[in-house]
């Protein structure tokens, strides 16, 4: 199997690698951390890099790409920590593409592949602990409209976005919509959350709902492990350069009058630590390269992918900061926020607990058996 990137992949590598460089420094991210965590004009640079298009179809005005170029485009982002949810825009392109109707298609998908549009998964809920089959809000039908009520916590940039894919409980089943955030009865509480990016609680009453596929479990599944396997990816980036902080910090730091990086203990610790950055990287290409496969094999791969980015990114994060010592917790360093960044990662989109209980569920009898 050639796991080499095209001509086309590296390119598109260089160019979200340039723009994180030079348009969304540390000093950038600051501010946008200190303004609430949320920077639309650099969500709309992300528009113009043609990134927020990369699942939406080119007849809809987008890039038509797949799952490996999203990683590409995740992994550079999180190199540079970016606030802005490129992977809600992943998730709004690739669910709407694969079960909107054509008006609904029409309707969105040109406005979210030029980031005129913030369309956000909105389904997490208090009594679900990430079980997606787990969903309390509701939507009623009257005629040909939709109503949806209930309550959505932590979504991503919810009180910034244009509109929310929502699943519901209706006809005995759920199913996804698509809520405006300008619709009565849309109520969004935002704010900021542990890595300096924005979160919402959302309360829906009565409001006006597009229904979206009525197998709203399959499409929220799907929906989800595109999240996954976009979080696996910017992990991968943030872990690059936590590893890269740490080995320059080794290599100038001197104790006893050596250099950490001198002492034998401590360069075995980032030999392990260099280990789980490799076993990451590997599992997120699995990911990507596992989200267009049928939807059994694709949970399962997902399952496993993102719990073995959990355990990266815990032990990577917590061995940069124990070799950095103090300066590694500080606000002032670069270093205590990429480890926050890995903190926040682990728990997108199910944490590493709930994700070996995944893997754990879907094994097969034969599992581990080679006959």
């Amino acid at each position: 199997m050639d796991f080499d990137f095209s001509d086309d992949q590296e390119q598109l590598r260089d160019a979200v690698r340039k723009w994180v460089d030079k348009g969304y420094d540390f000093e950038r991210r600051r501010k946008a951390v200190a303004a609430g965590g949320f920077d639309r004009a650099a969500y709309t640079e992300l528009a113009e890099l043609g990134l927020t298009g990369l699942y939406v179809p080119d007849d809809q005005g987008g890039m038509g790409m797949g799952p490996v170029e999203a990683m590409v485009a995740m992994e550079e982002l999180g190199r540079g920590m970016v606030l802005e949810p490129l992977s809600q825009a992943l998730i709004a392109g690739g669910t709407l593409a694969g079960y909107a109707p054509d008006a609904l298609k029409a309707a969105w998908l040109p406005k979210v592949a030029s980031g005129e549009a913030l369309v956000v998964l909105a389904q997490q809920e208090r009594k679900a602990r990430y079980r997606l089959g787990v969903c309390e809000a509701t939507a009623s039908q009257s005629g040909s409209a939709w109503t949806l009520s209930g309550t959505k916590s932590i979504v991503a940039a919810g009180d910034k976005a244009d509109a929310f894919l929502v699943p519901a409980q209706a006809n005995g089943k759920i199913a996804l919509f698509l809520v405006e955030a300008k619709a009565s009865g849309v109520q969004a509480s935002g704010y900021g959350t542990q890595d300096g990016s924005r979160a919402a609680e959302v309360v829906f009453s009565k409001a006006p709902a597009t229904l979206v596929t009525a197998d709203g479990l399959s499409a929220l599944e799907h929906a989800v492990d595109i999240g996954i396997a976009a979080t696996c990816a910017e992990a991968v980036g943030v872990l690059d350069k936590t590893m890269a902080v740490t080995v320059e910090y080794m290599n100038t730091r001197k104790q006893f009058g050596a250099t950490l990086a001198s002492f034998q203990a401590l360069r075995h610790r980032v030999a392990d630590m260099k280990m789980q950055l490799e076993l990451a990287r590997s599992m997120s290409y699995y990911a990507a390269l596992k989200l267009n496969a049928p939807a059994d094999e694709r949970r399962r791969a997902l399952a496993r992918a993102k719990y073995q980015l959990g355990v990266s990114m815990r032990f990577i994060g917590q061995n940069s900061v124990q070799l950095h010592g103090g300066i590694g917790v500080t606000d002032e360093y670069i270093g205590s926020h990429y480890f926050k960044k890995l903190t926040q990662l682990e728990l997108s989109f199910g944490d590493t607990l709930h994700h070996l209980g995944e893997v754990s569920g879907r094994m097969q009898d034969t599992a581990g058996v080679f006959a």
